[in-house]
């Protein structure tokens, strides 16, 4: 009896690590197609290995969003690029896209995912200093989004604005 119980625990910790494993690759499947609409849409590409993610309570109700930092690169031929946020939600078992904002970009700032922390999206930044070239922003700072309905919104700290940025 004791080796029944032995078994059927051993494989419903097996399945159990089988179906987180598919529910990641099925998240990931969804983001990617995500990303490679807005991709199209701007004529760009995605620059995969930028790209970021991390796991959090956005709204409080105890389920986590997922919030992805990702760029698009080389729209229509250019050597631009626009970085973005967007969070997921899980909507009937699935990710869905619940809010996207432009966060960064070529002569604006560029930012980088660090965490969500009390409900907000922690980002650091390198903003342009007067005598920066457009590749090198050097202005160190940090901002903050928080998902309000269907939006996000920056909540502003140290240096985040760019010398181009209307945010």
């Amino acid at each position: 009896m004791k080796n029944i119980f032995l078994i059927v625990g051993t494989l419903l910790l097996i399945s159990t690590g089988a179906g987180a494993r598919v529910r990641q690759d099925k998240d990931a499947e969804e983001i990617d197609a995500f990303i490679a609409r807005q991709a199209r849409r701007e004529r760009g590409q995605e620059y995969r290995t930028a790209r970021k993610v991390v796991v959090g309570d956005l709204t409080r109700d105890s389920a986590a969003e997922t919030v992805v930092l990702y760029t698009i690169e080389g729209q229509l031929g250019s050597n631009n690029y626009v970085q973005y946020l967007t969070v997921f939600a899980r909507e009937g078992g699935r990710l869905s896209p619940v809010a996207t904002a432009k966060v960064g970009g070529k002569s604006e700032r560029s930012v980088d995912l660090r965490s969500i922390e009390a409900s907000a999206i922690e980002l650091d930044t390198l903003s342009y200093g007067p005598k920066d070239a457009a590749c090198c922003p050097s202005v160190k700072g940090t901002t903050r989004y928080v998902l309000v309905g269907r939006r996000l919104r920056e909540q502003k700290s140290g240096a985040t604005k760019g010398r181009h940025n209307s945010h």
